[in-house]
C-alpha cells in the first residue's frame, strides 16, 4: 500500500453516482502520480511536473474538448 497522499479533484463526491474519478500525488522523486481511484492498487501513470503542467492547460483552455 502506498504511503503517498492521493487526492481527488474537489468535483468528485462520493455521492454523486459518478465512476470517472483519477487521484494525483506528487511523489518522492518530484514526479506527479496519476492513477484510477477505483483501482488504487492498479499503478499509476507517473510525469513530469512541466508535462502535468501543460496537460492541465490544454484541459483548462478546451484544447482537449475535441476528445470527448
Amino acid at each position: 500500500m502506498s504511503t503517498q497522499h492521493w487526492r481527488k479533484s474537489t468535483f468528485s463526491t462520493d455521492n454523486s453516482g459518478g465512476d470517472d474519478c483519477v487521484e494525483v500525488t506528487v511523489l518522492p522523486d518530484g514526479l506527479i502520480g496519476l492513477r484510477d481511484s477505483k483501482h488504487p492498487d492498479a499503478g499509476h501513470l507517473t510525469f513530469p511536473r512541466p508535462e502535468m503542467a501543460a496537460w492541465l492547460q490544454a484541459a483548462r483552455t478546451g484544447e482537449l474538448d475535441d476528445l470527448c
